[in-house]
């Protein structure tokens, strides 16, 4: 594990923001090692050198990935979308299956089941969706962290009632890889996008299988699904991966290039001591909101903080050099490696006013 003084001089070398910037729930910012691969990605394509070193940034992508979520490799897609990985999901199941949600999840976990037209979408509220499994529930499909105010779902009471019940598990971790501990061995199916809190570039999104792929179907497969790729460009493919790799899309390269920096320096931060790091900091903006006389929604242990009633003040907020989201009304705060104590004490003076 990091030092304290480790871990803040990584991220000072890395970090510039020229705002309180207090929105990692739908942005994160890019280290500067990142920006770095990127220029380095771009200039290969612009020169007409050899793009190989692009492909090997995808699989130590995946590998670094795998490792956060304590798979083997072998386990994990590297794909552009979550609803695109979703999609796959939903395309397995058979006709009239139910699936279980969340009330007012994200969208991507939620609408390729409801596309289908077919299936039996059930919705509840994100407390009692472990309690709201029952005989016939096909799929339990759930947030590990909800993007609007920042709940975090009781995976473990879900993830035994859907064994139970004979359910499957698909947790998107989008709004918790790389600040919540993972253990996607303990679900089906898990995903992640990587732009948010894994600090990478938009375009790419991961998703993990059981080691005999759930049943699911290629229905996405290119020729980076093949077993052999490069011999896999025309034609069917004869041969798919043998791996998880066979629900892998068309890689964004310039992205897996920056990503691969991006998962280097969480590994290198250490995802416990980031975890200690953002939830002081969401703790800390909770205490001072209470001292305001304000309520957030209750959400303990997680990194975003939603306080009802003040999203409008979002617009006034980002004049004055502080970045947070209006989410339903709600100004939702979230608090990542690159924030400190002033970032916070500096929004409860804005909304003090």
């Amino acid at each position: 594990m990091e030092t304290t003084e480790t871990f803040e001089s990584l991220v000072r070398a890395e970090f510039t923001p020229r705002s309180t910037y207090l929105n990692t729930a739908s942005n994160g910012l890019l280290p500067a090692r990142t920006v770095a691969a990127l220029h380095e990605a771009a200039l290969l394509r612009a020169e007409g050198r050899p793009l190989t070193s692009l492909y090997e940034d995808v699989e130590a992508c995946r590998a670094a990935y795998a490792r956060l979520a304590g798979v083997p490799a072998t386990r994990v897609a590297a794909g552009a979308s979550v609803a695109a990985h979703t999609g796959v999901i939903a395309a397995s199941l058979p006709a009239g299956a139910e699936v279980l949600t969340a009330e007012d999840d994200f969208t991507s976990v939620l609408n390729p089941f409801h596309v289908r037209g077919d299936l039996k979408v059930r919705s509840v509220p994100l407390e009692r969706i472990a309690e709201s499994v029952r005989p016939g529930t096909a799929l339990v499909a759930v947030s590990a962290a909800q993007s609007a105010d920042g709940r975090i779902a009781d995976l473990p009471a879900l993830r035994e009632s859907a064994r139970e019940h004979g359910a499957r598990t698909y947790v998107d971790f989008s709004q918790a890889a790389g600040w919540l501990p993972m253990d996607a061995d303990a679900y089906d199916f898990t995903a992640a996008v990587s732009f948010k809190w894994l600090l990478g570039p938009h375009g790419a999104a991961f998703l993990t299988v059981p080691e005999d792929f759930g049943g699911l179907t290629p229905v996405l497969a290119g020729w980076v699904a093949a077993e052999r790729p490069w011999d896999s460009c025309y034609g069917p493919v004869a041969e798919l991966a043998h791996s998880a790799r066979r629900f892998d899309l068309t890689h964004a390269l310039f992205t897996f290039a920056g990503l691969r920096r991006s998962l280097d320096l969480i590994e290198e931060l250490g995802a416990a001591a980031v975890h200690a790091h953002d939830v002081a900091l969401a703790d800390r903006f909770r205490a001072g909101l209470a001292a305001l006389g304000r309520a957030p929604v209750p959400a303990p242990g997680s990194a975003i903080v939603s306080v009802p009633g003040l999203g409008g003040r979002q617009p006034e907020l980002s004049r004055a050099g502080i970045e947070v989201s209006d989410r339903a009304g709600n100004l939702r705060a979230a608090f990542h490696l690159y924030n400190t104590p002033a970032d916070v004490d500096r929004l409860l003076d804005a909304l003090s006013h």
